[in-house]
């Protein structure tokens, strides 16, 4: 998974899915973790990362596929049997406790096998509690490590919530165990402690030398601290690589759009080595396209220069310029596009400019969403019920040539009367061919926004109904996330085909 000089697999998960009360949350998770890696499982929330944290745990079980570490099958050992401790985002420390007392807690339940000879000389086994001395060092060395020396007779109630956190650390890295798991810790803490942990987290990591797993919804902490990233959206894995790649080199347009700020454009491909999107051909350094094929086009904002305004055929209207300290966040119109630059020199606000993007600074991906497609079937009604939804139709478009009598059977081109009830059919919707309506009675299917990424000229969105079906479609106006909406679509938007009967040829 990353450039690790260990090779070894510490733990694997194979074709691991989970659902709850029937509804996956996880779905046929394939990966392995070295020993020694610092992994991190980032996606927004719901996406199934913190279930998978848990599963590799104990928490969770699996409700199929197989958790192994190293080498044998864990799936179904409870939380106490494996080598694994886990640092939760509510530190979940004992406020009655001192410092010491919260970080022994574990050391005092556990018991060690230890042999002795009895008076007849026999040689035995008994489990024994660890001595008070062994204790106190095993505390002692885990504080060094957090940096709280000396905080020892400390009450909870007094440290700080960075204090508490590393307190919640040490707690869990005192028990040496093989693995650390850490579930979102830094999200309670302010902004400028959390960049502080983020480097002592990355620096324990090293010290301690053990396989941390991390799990965040925070880009700049799997950027900051990961050896490996592992993104993660509705429950399967998006990308899996070490920092720079998923940054540069992203599969989709979803991590592109969740990791770092984008540009993303469509785009055709009318041959290697060059992309056409905004209106203006660029060279790139992608191919394996087909002969204008359309694509998704990725260029990050740091990656657009701004010229005078005749340098290029590129050419827009500076219409906001943002000082963020390291840099100037300006929006540049070209058209119906817009475009976000990063640059430590600010154009004035209102002036024509020009911008150049260096083949280089152009990312191709392969589109994923071009038309919805759905299995349907026809109604006594002549409507068409698919994707969780019923829609009016054209059904003539089924038979060419053919209409429908005042009853409503369709005659076709050759006079043949025929019934459509229950008929099953391919149903194709285009993205831009459906709107959305806070009036759930409006449209034909209703569900939530479950996604939304900016596209430079519209928003794309997926819309989940009740039943897991999904919609996307491109809209220009802006709706936020979770919205419940309803869908419509145009009687002549849908487009209707006959399934082909299996054993026949179409």
């Amino acid at each position: 998974m990353a450039n690790n000089q260990n090779e070894r697999k510490i733990i694997e998960l194979i074709d691991v899915c989970k659902q709850f009360d029937g509804v996956s949350v996880v779905e046929n998770m394939n990966l392995y973790v070295r020993k020694g890696e610092f992994v991190t499982f980032l996606g927004p929330s719901g996406c199934g990362k913190t279930t998978t944290l848990r599963m590799i745990a104990g928490f969770d079980m699996p409700t199929s596929g197989q958790i192994l570490l190293n080498g044998q099958d864990i799936s179904n050992l409870p939380p106490n049997k494996r080598p694994v401790n886990t640092v939760f985002q509510k530190y979940a420390l004992f406020p009655h406790l001192n410092v010491f007392e919260n970080v022994a807690f574990g050391l005092k339940q556990k018991r060690v096998e230890t042999t002795y000879v009895d008076k007849r000389g026999n040689e035995k086994t008994r489990l024994e509690k660890l001595p008070k001395a062994i204790i106190a060092e095993k505390v002692k060395k885990a504080l060094e490590i957090v940096d709280l020396s000396g905080f020892e007779k400390r009450s909870i109630a007094t440290l700080s919530g960075g204090q508490q956190q590393r307190i919640a650390i040490a707690r869990a890295i005192v028990n040496e165990p093989e693995i650390l798991l850490l579930d979102e810790p830094l999200g309670a803490l302010d902004l400028k402690m959390r960049k502080e942990m983020q480097l002592e987290l990355k620096a324990m990591h090293k010290k301690l030398g053990i396989t941390f797993i991390y799990v965040t919804h925070d880009q700049e902490e799997a950027l900051t601290m990961s050896d490996t990233i592992v993104v993660m959206a509705d429950g399967v894995i998006q990308q899996i690589g070490t920092p720079e790649s998923i940054y540069n080199e992203p599969k989709n347009t979803f991590v592109a759009d969740f990791i770092g700020e984008s540009n993303i454009f469509s785009g055709v491909m009318p041959k290697d080595g060059q992309v056409r999107f905004c209106g203006k051909t660029f060279a790139c350094l992608d191919g394996g396209f087909e002969k204008d094929e359309p694509v998704d086009v990725v260029v990050r904002p740091e990656d657009v220069e701004i010229l005078p305004p005749d340098a290029l055929p590129l050419k827009g209207k500076v219409t906001s310029v943002i000082f963020k300290g390291m840099h100037y966040q300006i929006l540049v119109q070209c058209g119906r596009y817009e475009i976000e630059i990063q640059s430590t020199q600010a154009p004035t606000l209102g002036s024509q400019v020009s911008l150049s993007i260096k083949p280089d600074g152009i990312h191709v991906m392969k589109k994923v969403f071009r038309v919805n497609r759905f299995n349907g079937v026809i109604t006594k009604r002549n409507t068409v019920e698919f994707g969780d939804g019923e829609f009016e139709c054209d059904v003539t478009q089924l038979y060419p040539g053919s209409v429908l009598d005042e009853e409503g059977y369709l005659i076709t081109a050759k006079g043949e009367k025929i019934d459509l009830t229950d008929t099953e059919v391919n149903v194709e919707v285009g993205l831009h061919d459906i709107t959305m309506s806070d009036n759930l009675d409006e449209g034909g299917a209703k569900g939530n926004i479950i996604s939304l990424i900016y596209k430079s000229e519209y928003y794309r969105y997926i819309v989940r109904t009740e039943n897991e079906e999904d919609y996307v479609l491109a809209c220009e106006d802006l709706w936020n996330e979770n919205d419940l909406v309803s869908l419509i679509i145009p009687k002549d938007k849908i487009k209707l085909s006959l399934k082909v009967a299996e054993g026949k040829k179409q």
